[in-house]
């Protein structure tokens, strides 16, 4: 154990002399009052040391411990429905010994100690196993069934198994190796800046429904996908990231609020025990672990929640679950980075972030993936991360935007206007853009409809027609537009508010699956085309726009999803009637 006295304190840096026999990334603990930090820089004997509690009142000469391990997580039964801070301490647990007012140094486990776990084992004695083969499982939550893993490193044959309740440092199996016998417990550590290791990365090629339909059908995420969420203040990404974490096709969400204001983590704690999970019926909060930065923690421990939260994630991945990882913001990590940066008087980058900033936010992406896991089975998990970026004044020209740009596959711009005339999700269908769409043309072509990528396309022509004929009708006014370009204008109109537009509050349009998206996206296109048709036979434009169809159409995203198809039949018959008789033709019975 290597031991030092502080020489200097900067804020969140504390440099430490005397740590000869300190390594990168060790967790060393902080004056008598024990505060955490970790080792970021070594020059010799000092070592520069990110400290994540508040340092006000050290001072030098006070004693600096090295523990001789990176900064890890434990991973086992009791993650699911948990609430860290941004060093994996449980916040119930912190409450209980210093109350309200979070003292500095409390040393709390991570897992709880005290709770006993059933565990049913899925091997016997005498068995091979490899490193990541599933030895037995724990019932977590109703909906989570927590797979106990053999840890990395371990091959062997399993020696001993028992069944019963285990507390989580309880030896539950032993694995004989060449180098000796290996005790297994339901928990393991794992350092959090190394990625988990997997037998391979598979290709984007299928979606993670997320119910929202701008983003399922203009610009889907991929299973296994990275998305970047950026907008300024008050265009909702803490909503569409909250909207995400309930309806995304995911057994697992993580959530981590690294550095966003206070009130937003606890709208998420206060909602996600009482909101019902769609799929099971159960709690949402029974598939969900939430990584809270508290406000008395200093901005370096940003950085060390982005990395707890993608670690938790990765373990459950590596179960054979899909897990969406929200992030919220990673412009607060950045910020952080830039401030520990200035303070080791590292040379800056463009506008004063480090010039390292694009790596560190690449090699965090980067963790996310679909997989097959480690183990014989060959099991397949995604771990999909959606991470919202807040550029000051919407500007997404600095930094940290433009480096994640750079990294992510999908864009979900957010627009400030769009927010304002209260238009959610305020993606902006102009700007925002998602590389996946062509791996996953087959995809949607085989399981949705055949022709769900031609409909996309021409909701997006119609809506990219609509921009430009929009700056006619702001210069000359709508009566210089062509009947034809009216009913374009209209058809848009339509795309925009009867299909882009959802109600997150209401019971039945806050979801939508894709059948039903994909029935909306026919009832629209069938209005433009039908009307289209019927102005070349000599129908007046303002009878086409004023058509009684137009209402049940624009409601058609209310109908609840076992009257889809009788509607959807329904509202075509009227379609084609009322066009019939404005062509003067008796509608075809």
């Amino acid at each position: 154990m290597s031991k030092g006295i502080i020489k200097k304190v900067a804020g969140p840096l504390v440099i430490a002399e005397g740590m000869r026999d300190a390594n990168m990334f060790d967790v060393v603990r902080v004056s008598s009052q024990r505060l955490i930090g970790e080792i970021i820089e070594i020059h010799g004997e000092e070592a520069s040391i990110q400290v994540y509690e508040e340092t006000s009142g050290l001072g030098p000469g006070e004693p600096v411990e090295s523990i001789d391990m990176p900064m890890s997580v434990e991973l086992g039964p009791g993650l699911i429905s948990s609430i860290y801070d941004g060093i994996q301490r449980p916040l119930d647990d912190i409450m209980k010994q210093s109350g309200n007012n979070l003292k500095r140094g409390v040393e709390v486990p991570s897992l709880k100690r005290d709770l006993k776990w059933d565990f049913v084992p899925a091997m016997k004695a005498g068995d091979k196993v490899v490193p990541g083969d599933i030895i037995g499982n724990v019932q977590e939550t109703p909906i989570v069934t927590h797979r106990i893993m053999v840890p990395n490193g371990v091959t062997g044959t399993l020696k001993e198994i028992k069944e019963g309740s285990f507390t989580v440092e309880d030896t539950v199996a032993v694995v004989e190796t060449e180098k000796g016998d290996v005790p297994v417990a339901l928990m393991q550590r794992w350092p959090v800046r190394k990625g988990r290791p997997y037998v391979k990365k598979l290709p984007p090629e299928m979606p993670l429904v997320t119910g929202q339909r701008v983003v399922d059908t203009l610009f889907p995420i991929a299973k296994g996908g990275v998305a970047a969420v950026p907008g300024p203040f008050g265009s909702g990404k803490t909503v569409i990231q909250h909207q995400l974490a309930k309806w995304a096709e995911a057994d697992i969400v993580v959530y981590i609020g690294c550095g966003e204001r206070g009130n937003e983590m606890t709208d998420v704690l206060n909602e996600f025990p009482e909101l019902k999970d769609p799929k099971t019926g159960h709690s949402l909060m029974e598939r969900t672990v939430l990584i809270a930065n508290t406000s008395d923690m200093p901005v370096a421990a940003r950085e060390a929640s982005i990395y707890t939260g993608i670690t938790i994630a990765e373990y459950f991945r590596d179960m054979g679950y899909s897990v969406a990882l929200m992030a919220d913001s990673t412009s607060r990590w950045a910020e952080a980075l830039r401030e520990m940066s200035g303070r080791l008087e590292e040379m800056p980058g463009e506008e004063g972030y480090p010039a390292y900033l694009g790596s560190r936010l690449a090699q965090f992406y980067e963790r996310a993936g679909r997989v097959i896991s480690n183990g014989i089975d060959g099991r397949i998990g995604a771990l999909s991360v959606i991470g919202a970026v807040s550029p000051p004044g919407g500007d997404i020209s600095e930094p940290v935007s433009q480096a994640t740009l750079r990294i992510v596959k999908v864009f979900w711009g957010l627009d400030s206007n769009l927010a304002y005339k209260r238009h959610f999700p305020a993606i902006n269908w102009l700007t925002s853009y998602s590389l996946y769409v062509d791996n996953m043309q087959d995809w949607f072509n085989e399981n949705v409809a055949p022709d769900w990528m031609d409909l996309r396309q021409r909701l997006m022509s119609i809506l990219q027609d609509e921009a430009e004929l929009d700056e006619i009708v702001k210069m000359v006014g709508m009566d210089a537009l062509s009947p034809s370009d009216r009913l374009k204008m209209e058809a848009a109109r339509s795309i925009r508010e009867d299909y882009l537009h959802q109600n997150s509050f209401h019971e039945v349009d806050t979801y939508t699956d894709l059948q039903k998206q994909y029935r909306m996206m026919k009832l629209v296109l069938a209005y433009y085309d039908q009307a289209l048709m019927a102005l070349d036979a000599g129908a007046g434009i303002n009878d086409l726009i004023n058509l009684p169809v137009r209402e049940p159409i624009g409601r058609f995203k209310y109908v609840e999803k076992d009257n889809v198809e009788q509607e959807y039949e329904s509202v075509m018959k009227q379609l084609t009637e009322q066009i019939g008789k404005l062509c003067g033709k008796e509608a075809a019975v």
